[in-house]
């Protein structure tokens, strides 16, 4: 079982397209030919990949699977089926969708989201010449099964100094879409990150949901009243982990004139958060389309990855953009930020995964 610590650090560009049912879920593309031989010997008919709950077009984490799988199509010239996610779904009906991708040839078959760990257990022990990949998850081990994961707490660290510098109010807001470990980590170095450039600063907290079921990830309606409510206690800068649910507090921060920081995908240069971008500091990012155009590319030159492999600061796995020109101006800030990244990567901060 080979081990890889590094994600491509090669932009993506997100694209959306339209939608239509086919099978279980909704296939947005289906790309996909006879199954090609290359000179390494691959035979696939190309990438399938899966989405978590919110589905393509949330400009944050599934767009970015989404951008890492149009890019593996196009420079190896391969083939490729995405395919949407049902409301109120069950382990069987994910099931059902990773079979259909990898019994029609698809490889590497990728599951976005921790929700697939069951699905890819099963359906990887059956189809063991079949590569899969599952993204922010590392319980599956298998030969044939990558675990896609990040140092999420690194880039929220980030975002919590930005947040924490660029407060008037010394009083910053997190918004968490589920209450789950994995978004606790996004508010641990969030909450740290704050906290080293003001140990007294206030930074209110709030999950939309306890489960992933009740739409925390996928309801922008949910994210705007929380903003809402940040935003009335006196919170200025507000950091949100909500998938979907974000753009909800993105739009509510931006009616109010305060920053918010966006999650996963540059939501600065996102296309339906173009009327709000002038509000977004910058984001946390997570390089979930790098992950998967690696995991394509070591699949076609006949070497696939396997075991855990993790994305941090130093490999480019996390980060935080500095697209939007108001926060290159915020020079302060952006000294801060790089110097927390430059510390976090030398060793000297050890950033917390839990408060």
């Amino acid at each position: 079982m080979s081990r890889r610590t590094r994600f491509s650090q090669a932009a993506v560009a997100v694209s959306v397209i339209a939608l239509a049912a086919v099978g279980c879920g909704k296939s947005s593309t289906d790309t996909s030919s006879d199954s090609k031989k290359s000179s390494s010997g691959y035979t696939g008919k190309g990438i399938g990949l899966a989405y978590d709950i919110g589905g393509k077009g949330d400009q944050s984490f599934n767009d970015a699977a989404y951008a890492g799988f149009q890019k593996a199509e196009t420079e190896f010239k391969m083939g490729g089926r995405d395919i949407e996610p049902q409301d109120g779904e069950s382990d069987a009906d994910k099931v059902q969708r990773l079979e259909q991708l990898a019994k029609s040839g698809y490889n590497p078959v990728i599951g976005v989201g921790f929700v697939y760990a069951p699905a890819i257990k099963e359906v990887a022990a059956k189809y063991p010449k079949i590569t899969f990949g599952i993204i922010d998850d590392e319980q599956d081990k298998a030969a044939n099964i990558a675990d896609l994961v990040f140092h999420e707490e690194q880039s929220s660290y980030l975002a919590g100094v930005a947040a924490a510098k660029a407060t008037k109010k010394n009083h910053i807001g997190f918004i968490g879409g589920v209450d789950i470990p994995l978004i606790h980590k996004f508010e641990a170095g969030f909450d740290q990150g704050a906290k080293s450039v003001n140990p007294s600063i206030k930074i209110e907290s709030q999950y939309l949901t306890q489960t992933p079921q009740e739409g925390g990830f996928s309801s922008p309606d949910k994210g705007k009243d929380a903003a809402a409510g940040q935003i009335e206690k006196g919170a200025d800068v507000l950091y949100h982990a909500a998938g979907l649910s974000g753009q909800g507090v993105i739009s509510e921060a931006a009616s109010k004139k305060v920053w918010a920081i966006g999650v996963d995908s540059d939501q600065y240069a996102q296309s339906s958060l173009a009327k709000y971008k002038d509000w977004i500091l910058g984001s946390a990012l997570k390089n979930v389309g790098g992950a998967v155009y690696d995991l394509a590319k070591s699949v076609v030159d006949g070497k696939p990855l396997s075991g855990v492999v993790r994305g941090d600061l130093k490999s480019g796995g996390v980060g935080f953009a500095d697209s939007n020109p108001k926060y290159k101006a915020l020079t302060d800030v952006v000294t801060a930020v790089d110097k927390a990244k430059q510390d976090i990567i030398d060793g000297k901060v050890t950033v917390k995964t839990t408060q």
